[in-house]
């Protein structure tokens, strides 16, 4: 039996206005533009576009893998990349005015290199048109293709951001092509190979996962040195996506909040409408508080 979940009021967002909001949406459509704000149905579109920001989705709109709990479309065979692209993204950060870009892409296995040129692409356009937008890249994990990350991480965006989403327990029914070891793997690396570039991660919860599993993904994300950590609440986007288990209260996203900052991270963000990209433009101050 399906037990229906009542959504609380404190995950009730405002009614966008629109007309900044299709600002946003005209320079997308003009230019030929993905945004994970879009394509992955986030509940903050509203605010983001609001306030002329935007998470740009590169290589897609089409992933090659098929998590359950995701609202982008999956294609075994993606288009082929569009060379115009990263012109075409830093042509929206120009005209957006953004003082900072979150790029992040779909998953792309059919890639030998994952997609890790076409960021590299994105993050040297980008510099070009707006060399004082700060630039952060939210990766998929490269199917563990290391000298991949490697040439991400020589185009020195500003911070490297790279999801665990669940706890080790539930990988295989949340995250069925991921590896969580793999995940933290790549943070280290992350670290290793570029000290001065901040690393990030983040978790969703909602899907079954107890206060003693988060924190110890916390715990081993700061025992490879993740610098940033988002926590927010899973939603189920339709009836065919991944059941949601509980709404997490927002006293429980503070407790967690504060123990990780007791752990060492430089900030965490967390509540339950946190997603990945949320207030990422906050990282600025962070940078200027704990300067690389």
């Amino acid at each position: 039996m399906t037990v229906k979940l009542t959504k609380p009021d404190w995950l009730r967002v405002k009614a966008p206005q629109w007309e900044r909001v299709g600002t946003v949406k005209e320079i997308l459509r003009d230019l030929g533009l993905n945004t994970v704000c879009e394509e992955a149905s986030c509940p903050n579109i509203g605010e983001c576009f609001n306030a002329g920001t935007a998470t740009f989705l590169i290589m897609g709109p089409a992933c090659t893998r098929a998590c359950p709990y995701c609202d982008i479309d999956f294609e075994k065979k993606p288009k082929a990349l569009d060379p115009q692209e990263p012109e075409n993204l830093a042509e929206a950060v120009r005209r957006m005015k953004l003082n900072h870009v979150v790029i992040t892409s779909v998953n792309r296995d059919d890639l030998p290199d994952g997609g890790a040129a076409q960021f590299v692409a994105c993050i040297e356009a980008v510099r070009r048109v707006s060399p004082q937008t700060t630039i952060e890249v939210l990766i998929p994990d490269l199917c563990g293709n290391w000298e991949a990350l490697a040439q991400i991480l020589d185009a020195r965006p500003e911070v490297l951001n790279h999801n665990t989403e669940t706890i080790p327990r539930l990988y295989r029914r949340v995250r069925p092509q991921g590896d969580y070891a793999r995940t933290l793997e790549l943070l280290r690396r992350s670290r290793e190979l570029a000290p001065s570039v901040y690393t990030k991660s983040g978790i969703m919860v909602g899907l079954g996962e107890t206060d003693e599993e988060v924190r110890q993904v916390m715990q081993d994300l700061r025992s490879v040195d993740c610098d940033i950590l988002t926590i927010g609440q899973y939603l189920q986007p339709s009836p065919k996506h991944l059941p949601l288990q509980a709404f997490v209260t927002p006293e429980q996203f503070d407790a967690w909040r504060v123990a990780g900052e007791a752990m060492g991270f430089l900030q965490v963000v967390s509540s339950p409408l946190t997603r990945s990209s949320y207030h990422a433009e906050q990282v600025r101050e962070l940078m200027r508080q704990n300067p690389r």
